[in-house]
């Protein structure tokens, strides 16, 4: 089983590292990161992951992960990854995204009309890219899963994991990982987050959009 990682300049390092550990531990797969070159990928931080293999080298994967990340505005309008993307999902088990991977899931035209989610600050253009919005972790539509900030690739691929090889499988791995989330302060989301911190947060994402 072939399941490939997308890499790019400026991704988000937990939607390509969570996923991997996850999906490293499903029996029988074969977890690759690849990009469009084969070299080191800073992620938007600056820690390098190396991508292996190139694109035009893996060409029938069973399942595709698109991780996020400032740097997906540049693959938005990468015609050749863009447009591997469309061919490899013409084949793919599962084709998924974490955070705004969606968006390049849209660009490539593969979300159209199709329900999905995205980080909570990149759902109005993933609206204007052509998706239907869902104010969802992970939302499954066909052979697409779309995963919501960062922390929702490990949750969406350990649901990848059950759909692979079954819940036990999946339960396993997440055992064996430890993953039982307990966090300090009820604000990963926009609904539950104190206002003042939603709105910290939204001045921040525009900040950075005006620089960047």
């Amino acid at each position: 089983m072939e399941i490939a990682i997308l890499l790019f300049d400026g991704f988000t390092a937990l939607d390509a590292i969570g996923p991997y550990e996850v999906l490293t531990r499903v029996p029988r797969a074969e977890v690759s990161f690849v990009a469009a070159e084969a070299r080191v990928h800073r992620d938007m931080c600056g820690a390098g992951i190396v991508a292996d293999r190139v694109i035009d080298d893996v060409v029938a994967p069973d399942v595709v992960v698109v991780p996020g990340g400032p740097g997906e505005v540049a693959v938005r309008t990468n015609d050749h990854v863009l447009s591997w993307l469309r061919a490899v999902h013409e084949t793919t088990t599962w084709t998924a995204s974490v955070c705004t991977g969606s968006l390049v899931l849209a660009a490539a035209g593969l979300l159209d009309g199709v329900p999905a989610t995205s980080h909570w600050l990149a759902r109005e253009e993933l609206a204007r890219l052509g998706a239907d919005p869902v104010s969802a972790r992970v939302v499954v539509d066909g052979r697409i899963i779309t995963a919501a900030g960062v922390s929702a690739g490990i949750d969406m691929a350990l649901l990848l994991a059950s759909m692979l090889e079954g819940d036990l499988v999946a339960q396993g791995i997440q055992l064996s990982l430890e993953y039982d989330p307990r966090p300090p302060f009820n604000a990963g989301s926009p609904d539950v987050a104190p206002p003042v911190v939603v709105e910290l947060a939204r001045a921040k994402s525009r900040f950075a959009r005006a620089r960047a």
